[in-house]
């Protein structure tokens, strides 16, 4: 693994910070909105979905945020691809099976628990487009350039034949 950070780390860690927080706070909302139109039931599924919506959405982030540890590697393109894909992978499997089991469930109310996710969904987007709208990264990022040149060269100037320039 490569202690080179990638230019996209603090983009992601700063997306993931605001996003926790903005969670606990449309959490306390989802909450209470919840129990004002639909009592418990209502509580339980604000609370629910909002985590559920914050959660499916962090693990994107997290799973590029490892990924990266293996910048430098010369198959870090393969892991990145491939621990991505598996985030992917994971996130549309638990969805479905949590779909599956509170699906007709009493203690949930469908309309709040809907609302909910899609109330965490656009706080996620939001909070995203102004991350990455406010964050400087370099047009070109994660290159380096060479370090010395030689004396006698000008960068960019052609090749010379080494006899001096007779031609063969």
């Amino acid at each position: 693994m490569s202690p080179t950070p990638v230019s996209s780390t603090p983009i992601l860690r700063r997306t993931l910070i605001w996003s926790g927080v903005a969670t606990a706070v449309l959490a306390v909302i989802a909450g209470a909105l919840g129990f004002v139109f639909a009592q418990g039931e209502g509580l339980v599924s604000g609370l629910l979905g909002v985590v559920l919506a914050a959660l499916f959405l962090a693990i994107t982030a997290i799973s590029i945020l490892v990924a990266n540890r293996w910048y430098g590697d010369p198959i870090y393109v393969q892991l990145f691809f491939a621990i991505v894909l598996g985030g992917w992978l994971l996130k549309l499997g638990v969805f479905f099976l949590i779909m599956v089991l509170v699906s007709g469930q009493p203690w949930i109310h469908p309309t709040v628990f809907l609302l909910s996710i899609v109330a965490g969904v656009l706080m996620s987007l939001v909070i995203d487009a102004i991350v990455l709208m406010r964050m400087r990264l370099p047009i070109v990022s994660d290159a380096s350039l060479p370090t010395e040149v030689p004396e006698d060269r000008a960068p960019g100037a052609p090749e010379w034949p080494s006899d001096g320039g007779a031609a063969s």
